[in-house]
């Protein structure tokens, strides 16, 4: 075999790497070989590294993905929840949800708290654990999943988007509650949640007890037949009433004052 020059290793590696779309060994090869030979890897530990790299960075785009598909509108991560601003949490709760086990029983999680207590960023920070894990997941507040559902029921395309919802992993629904639904759209949402139910999870945030969910949703048997699908082997978290953000505002205000 003949011996090949540095500058005609690095040619061959460019060609077969886009050849065989591996972006990370290209951009890497160099350094990673010039590791290897200061530390005196084996040709198989060098190759070992080599690949890794590449599966790694494949696993990290997979994630961001999905997470990109979920369609949060932020990110928020359960490691950054501040759980001492939070006594009604338990944490061993919030560590064992963050296995995802939850999701392989198709259980559902409520979360139940006033506004700015956090609820949307534990619901979000589930949902990016779930993708970080090569879950599908999907976001959408209950206003905005509602009006998805009525505009595919006047396009003739309902079954489709309501078959597409079921195939999630997990559904993270925000603000379940902050805006009243008609008879149609509660109907609608009782279809997802048919769809669902103890096959995939549900994720919900809601700033109402769920016995003033008849507030927002008109027909009484429908609230008790879509609180029953919601709790039904759930995990439920109340997030209480004191405003972390308001919290946060005040200590932010006092300490520019003084």
């Amino acid at each position: 075999m003949t011996k090949m020059t540095d500058t005609a290793a690095t040619a061959a590696i460019g060609a077969a790497t886009r050849e065989l779309r591996l972006p990370v060994i290209r951009s890497d090869a160099e350094r990673l070989a010039e590791i290897a030979q200061r530390t005196q890897q084996s040709y198989l530990a060098f190759l070992a590294e080599v690949l890794s790299a590449e599966v790694d960075e494949r696993v990290v785009r997979r994630q961001q993905r999905r997470i990109n598909e979920a369609r949060f509108p932020r990110t928020k991560r359960l490691a950054d929840f501040n759980l001492d601003a939070a006594p009604t949490i338990n944490p061993a709760t919030i560590a064992t949800l963050a296995t995802g086990a939850y999701l392989d029983a198709g259980e559902p999680v409520v979360l139940l708290g006033d506004s700015g207590t956090g609820k949307s960023h534990l619901l979000i920070g589930l949902g990016i654990a779930a993708c970080e894990q090569g879950r599908r997941v999907r976001y959408a507040t209950a206003a905005q999943l509602v009006n998805e559902l009525a505009e595919a029921a006047d396009e003739r395309r309902l079954s489709r988007i309501v078959a597409r919802y079921g195939r999630h992993d997990l559904l993270c629904l925000d603000e379940l509650g902050y805006v009243q639904l008609d008879a149609r759209g509660s109907e609608l949402l009782f279809q997802i949640l048919t769809e669902r139910e103890e096959k995939a999870s549900i994720a919900v945030a809601s700033n109402l007890p769920f016995s003033e969910w008849g507030t927002v949703i008109p027909d009484p048997r429908l609230v008790a037949a879509i609180v029953d699908r919601v709790t039904f082997n759930a995990h439920i978290l109340e997030t209480g009433t004191n405003s972390y953000r308001l919290r946060t505002t005040r200590t932010r205000t006092r300490r520019i004052s003084t």
